[in-house]
């Protein structure tokens, strides 16, 4: 673990959290998305589950959050085509998924940080950190 203690570490290399992950973390501190997105995964915990979830459900589950549409239309349909696309060399195929989560995949899953350059400050010092580590 790097000292930023960053979500996506936690995960396991698993892309469909990772995504998950970052649209609940896209315009939100961790601090104030993180209980959401713990109570996200309990209740759907893969793909197949969030790509049938009730929308009108996650949008309680997650209204103290905001942006409540936008992440419910986002997580169900990112999930839908998480299944049913070939994304796999380009995540930004995913719905909901720009050049955030994109970085995150090929940092934390396909291990390609050497060859990203993250706009986001989180992911930008992750990868210094690993700069320096792997010397």
């Amino acid at each position: 673990m790097s000292p930023y203690s960053l979500l996506q570490e936690e995960l396991n290399k698993d892309p469909w959290k990772i995504f998950v992950c970052c649209i609940f973390c896209n315009l939100t501190k961790r601090r104030s998305s993180e209980p959401f997105f713990w109570k996200f995964l309990e209740r759907w915990p893969t793909p197949d589950a969030a790509s049938k979830l009730d929308e009108e459900a996650l949008k309680q589950l997650i209204q103290p959050l905001g942006l409540v549409d936008r992440r419910a239309k986002a997580l169900k349909q990112m999930s839908i085509d998480y299944l049913e696309k070939d994304w796999r060399e380009d995540a930004t195929k995913l719905y909901g998924i720009g050049k955030y989560g994109s970085d995150a995949y090929r940092i934390f899953v396909k291990d390609e940080w050497r060859e990203v350059t993250p706009t986001d400050s989180a992911l930008k010092n992750y990868k210094s950190w690993l700069a320096q580590v792997n010397r």
